[in-house]
C-alpha cells in the first residue's frame, strides 16, 4: 500500500503511475466509454419516445459519465495534481448538470403529462443491465485508484442505483397513470448527482491541498 494510502481513510488515494501502466485498467475505462455512450444516445431518443423526464435526465447521465470517463482514459498519463483537478471539474460539472436535471423537473411539473410506461421501463431495464456491467468492470479499482479513479466509479454506481429508481417510477406510472413518479425520480437523480459532486469536489480539494 502507498504512503498515501495509509495517510487517507478516503480511500481515494493510490499509485497513479501504476494506473497509468495498468493495461487492465485502460480496458476498463474504453468499456465504460463505450457502453456509456452508446446506450446514453439509445435512452435519450427512448426518453423523447416515451416522453420520459426521468429517462432524459439518466441519458444525460449517461453520456456524461463517457465523456467524463474518456477524459479520465485521457488523464491516465498526467501527473497526480493534474488528475485531481480533472476529478474537481468532473466534480463541477455533475453538480451543474444536476441543477439543470431538477429545474427541468420543476418546469414539467408545470406540465404534467404521464410518460410510456412500459417504454419506460424496458428501457430502464436495459440501462440498468449496462450500469451494473460498469459498475463490475471497475469496482475493483474503485479503492486502487487516486479521486479521478473514484469519480469514475461514483458515476457507474450511481446510474445503476438511478436505473432501479427509474423501473419503479415505470411501474407506478402504470398503476397510478400519473406522471408524477416519474418526474420525482427525475428529482431524485438530480439530488444523487449533487451529493457524488460534493464527494468528488471534496476527494480533489483534498488531493490538492496536500503537499507535493
Amino acid at each position: 500500500m502507498s504512503d498515501s494510502n495509509q495517510e487517507s481513510g478516503c480511500g481515494c488515494h493510490g499509485d497513479t503511475q501504476k494506473a497509468a501502466r495498468d493495461p487492465a485498467y485502460r480496458r476498463a475505462l474504453w468499456i465504460v466509454v463505450i457502453l456509456n455512450v452508446g446506450f446514453g444516445l439509445i435512452e435519450l431518443v427512448g426518453g423523447f419516445l416515451s416522453d420520459s423526464q426521468a429517462l432524459k435526465a439518466d441519458s444525460l447521465d449517461f453520456l456524461g459519465d463517457g465523456s467524463i470517463t474518456f477524459v479520465g482514459l485521457l488523464a491516465l498519463s498526467w501527473a497526480e495534481r493534474t488528475r485531481a483537478k480533472v476529478a474537481l471539474t468532473q466534480g463541477i460539472f455533475l453538480a451543474l448538470l444536476g441543477v439543470w436535471v431538477l429545474g427541468m423537473a420543476v418546469w414539467r411539473a408545470m406540465n404534467a403529462v404521464p410518460p410510456e410506461a412500459e417504454l419506460m421501463g424496458g428501457i430502464g431495464i436495459a440501462a440498468l443491465a449496462v450500469n451494473v456491467t460498469a459498475a463490475l468492470v471497475l469496482a475493483k479499482f474503485r479503492e486502487g485508484g487516486d479521486a479521478q479513479a473514484r469519480a469514475i466509479w461514483l458515476f457507474s454506481r450511481n446510474d445503476a442505483i438511478n436505473n432501479v429508481a427509474v423501473i419503479i417510477a415505470a411501474g407506478l406510472v402504470f398503476w397510478l397513470e400519473s406522471a408524477w413518479p416519474d418526474l420525482l425520480v427525475a428529482a431524485a437523480i438530480a439530488v444523487v448527482f449533487l451529493h457524488s459532486a460534493w464527494e468528488i469536489i471534496g476527494d480533489a480539494r483534498k488531493e490538492l491541498s496536500e503537499p507535493r
